[in-house]
């Protein structure tokens, strides 16, 4: 009889108050995909390393070269957007509007771009828009 007590007793518990079954997951490390691996790109992962993000540690990037062929930047840009990245980061008004097309789901950060406004790449400065942000070098209000 005391077996079917206690057997009774574990089966009320709920499973969570048993934190030894619950598994943990491990955290998710951020992918960045780039296109285009340039000197330019040295001051990016300075920048993430000051913020505490080391490259091959808590955060992957994920390189893809357009062998530089403004032709590539589209197949390079499509490759990262289909390689699971979370983010795309990019350099240049011809590697903004590849990455543009490879996706509308993915953010887009574009580093330097000169007028994205006019390059029609996002709809004013103060509202880009779609999943395309970043800097700029224009002085467009």
């Amino acid at each position: 009889m005391r077996r079917r007590t206690f057997i009774a007793a574990l089966g009320g518990l709920p499973v969570w108050s048993c934190p030894a079954l619950a598994q943990q997951r491990p955290p998710k490390t951020p992918r960045i995909g780039i296109v285009d691996n340039a000197p330019i790109w040295d001051n990016f992962r300075q920048g993430l390393h000051k913020f505490g993000y080391i490259e091959g540690q808590n955060i992957d990037i994920e390189y893809r070269s357009s062998e530089g062929r403004q032709d590539r930047l589209a197949i390079a840009a499509k490759d990262l957007a289909d390689g699971s990245v979370d983010i795309i980061v990019i350099s240049g008004s011809a590697a903004a509007r590849a990455a543009q097309q490879a996706t509308t789901t993915i953010p887009i950060v574009m580093i330097a771009i000169g007028d994205p406004v006019a390059a029609g790449l996002v709809q004013s400065l103060a509202r880009p828009g779609g999943n395309i942000t970043g800097n700029t070098l224009s002085a467009r209000k």
